[in-house]
């Protein structure tokens, strides 16, 4: 029987952000990261990566372990005392001896040392195993560095952003290596990158030009190629590789690898201004929402996203949707752990008045953070776990922590005690909010949203606001991203 070692290792890095990222961000409330029969336990029978990777070795009959099962909200660079355990922890595993090794990255790990996390990993369990295959799932949003590829044999990517597809990478990165081990298939992968940094903004996969080069990946699966991944890249990491790349991996034959990457490259680099993103002030934004009679309306404040490394806890959007006046509002979420405390200390039915949020300060973007004083009932309390409904990490354990409903009468705001982005629809009726009866929802994402709530959703209005996962590049200070990149310069305009 085939001995097979898998784990997870994921974080996607916003360098800019303030928000600490020590181990215990990785555990997600279980006080360590799980592992073994608990990391078994906490992702089978879930639509995530590591669920994939479970349920393939099941089908092949496959012994496996799990050493660690380690994944954070994004935040800032994370600590090298976390990186160093998760990592120990896989490499040990994997010096007890193994024939196949699969493991669900993320692809833009940041430590405080090293910008390449993942391949930083790949090349410790190279010096023990050189020789055994390595099957890679990763995010859209990975920062390719060559070491990723080089030091593994099969990689594949998301093809959808909302990410509804982990299960399905999983498999498409797991497939193959079994493939190899049964001499079914002999992996092939090139990779190539271009000097651009794609707008989170503007990297949907339900919208152009990320559709059809998502589309084209999925047809080229059809055509030969054992995994085809375009990554747009996650913009907001100070890093050399940041940006777009492909990964391209056939069954023997390079050429039509080359071939394919070639073509993913350069139809994406000529659609480089499809990608750009153009802000529009809030003042305008609430107006514009203002006016809008059919609900739920997403008022977006995609400057603060959890999911992108925010703090979650700016208070510029919610401030000035209550200076509006707009009425009937679902607000998720204020990030805000000594709120929660101080609402759960008076109890459902009081009446508290209290500074919100604005309690991390982003020196990065030369901001303090502001709390907004806020009058309201304290509606509701609760311990904050649920698990998604779905299409997006479907059965998926969440824990925003104790959470708090605080009611101002207009405005019903969640407020969380770990970082939670609302990618589904049961972080509002987890909480007794049906976001279907509400006029306007107000949800610091960026699009992951849509995965959940675009099936209800009747408007959308893009909300600037403040914070490290800010739209407007110009606000952010590069310094070691690799120049000229596009569109921090404007090359190649012709």
């Amino acid at each position: 029987m085939r001995r097979v070692v898998i784990a997870e290792m994921k974080h996607e890095t916003n360098t800019f952000s303030s928000v600490p990222t020590p181990l215990s961000r990785f555990a997600r409330g279980r006080g360590m990261p799980p592992e073994g029969r608990e990391a078994y336990e906490a992702y089978k029978g879930t639509g995530s990566g590591l669920g994939a990777l479970i349920d393939l070795c099941e089908e092949r009959g496959a012994e496996f372990t799990i050493p660690v099962a380690a994944s954070a909200w994004p935040s800032g660079p994370v600590e090298d005392a976390a990186f160093e355990y998760i990592c120990d922890k896989i490499c040990a595993e994997v010096r007890k001896g193994c024939d196949a090794i699969l493991l669900d990255l993320h692809g833009a790990m940041v430590t405080q040392s090293r910008e390449d996390g993942e391949g930083e990993l790949l090349r410790r369990i190279r010096a023990i195993a050189p020789d055994v295959p390595i099957g890679v799932a990763l995010d859209m949003h990975t920062n390719l560095y060559p070491a990723m590829v080089d030091l593994s044999t099969v990689i594949a990517g998301y093809q959808t952003y909302p990410h509804i597809d982990n299960y399905e990478t999983g498999m498409r990165a797991g497939r193959p290596i079994f493939d190899l081990l049964d001499g079914k298939a002999r992996p092939v992968m090139v990779w190539g990158n271009r000097p651009m940094l794609p707008h989170v903004m503007r990297q949907s996969s339900l919208d152009e030009p990320n559709k059809g080069l998502q589309a084209r990946c999925i047809q080229m699966e059809k055509q030969g190629a054992l995994a085809a991944t375009l990554f747009v890249g996650f913009p907001h990491a100070d890093i050399r590789e940041a940006g777009l790349s492909v990964v391209m991996v056939t069954d023997g034959d390079r050429e039509l690898a080359e071939k394919y990457r070639d073509e993913l490259l350069d139809r994406a680099w000529s659609q480089r201004e499809a990608f750009v993103y153009h802000i529009d002030p809030l003042a305008e934004s609430l107006a514009r929402a203002k006016k809008l009679t059919e609900g739920p309306v997403v008022l977006l404040d995609h400057y603060d996203n959890a999911a992108s490394g925010g703090t979650q806890d700016t208070m510029t959007v919610l401030g000035g949707i209550i200076e509006a006046g707009l009425e009937n509002v679902a607000a998720f979420a204020i990030h805000d752990p000594a709120a929660v405390q101080e609402m759960i200390k008076a109890g459902v039915g009081a009446t508290v008045t209290l500074p919100l949020g604005g309690k991390f300060d982003m020196p990065t973007i030369k901001t303090r953070g502001e709390p907004l004083t806020v009058t309201g009932k304290v509606k509701l309390i609760s311990d904050g776990t649920y698990r998604n409904l779905g299409p997006a990490s479907k059965g998926m354990l969440m824990d925003m922590g104790p959470t708090v409903v605080l009611d101002t009468g207009k405005v019903e705001i969640v407020v969380i005690s770990r970082h939670q982005e609302p990618n589904d629809l049961n972080c509002f009726l987890s909480l007794g909010i049906d976001p279907t009866r509400k006029n306007y929802l107000m949800l610091k994402s960026r699009v992951h949203w849509r995965a959940g709530f675009a099936p209800i959703i009747k408007e959308t209005v893009e909300c600037a606001g403040t914070g490290v996962c800010t739209s407007d590049y110009s606000v952010l200070d590069f310094q070691h991203v690799r120049r000229p990149v596009y569109p921090l310069d404007r090359i190649n305009e012709a």
